[in-house]
């Protein structure tokens, strides 16, 4: 019994060290909560997207809200897609960490998303975005496993 424990442990510990590249929920593989990325770019809010306007990249099921959005992520998946793989670039920065992100925290910097984990933390991230975006740009090819 014991011996199944820590075979149960370390595949736990395992699976918690690797993390997907694009931050998705723990019961769900959408990306961004389901959150229309390409509408941050031409609507500059935040729009839930629809289970109608779906695709798949790296890994993860992407909503949009309108046919055209999902033709345009299609097209340009790298442009649309937030940086860091949608997960809370204040902790990629900072902590060289994986955190989830809330798509209502969000901010367009030199034609990129970033997202970050609530309103506390994007505080922080507008105090030097342009050093935050430095260090986890820095910090991010580490974290995936790419040298």
């Amino acid at each position: 019994m014991k011996h199944l424990f820590g075979i149960f442990l370390l595949l736990l510990s395992s699976f918690a060290m690797a993390k997907d590249p694009i931050s998705t929920g723990f019961f769900s593989n959408k990306a961004v909560s389901g959150y229309d990325t390409v509408a941050y770019f031409t609507e500059g809010r935040p729009v839930k997207g629809s289970s109608k306007f779906t695709t798949r990249y790296q890994g993860a099921v992407w909503q949009f809200a309108s046919e055209k959005h999902l033709a345009m992520f299609e097209a340009e998946p790298e442009k649309y897609a937030p940086q860091f793989g949608g997960y809370c670039a204040w902790a990629v920065s900072a902590k060289s960490d994986f955190a989830p992100s809330d798509p209502k925290q969000w901010a367009i910097v030199d034609g990129k998303l970033y997202l970050n984990y609530d309103a506390k933390i994007k505080a922080l991230w507008d105090e030097t975005p342009a050093l935050h975006i430095s260090q986890a740009d820095q910090n991010w090819p580490q974290m995936i496993g790419k040298p």
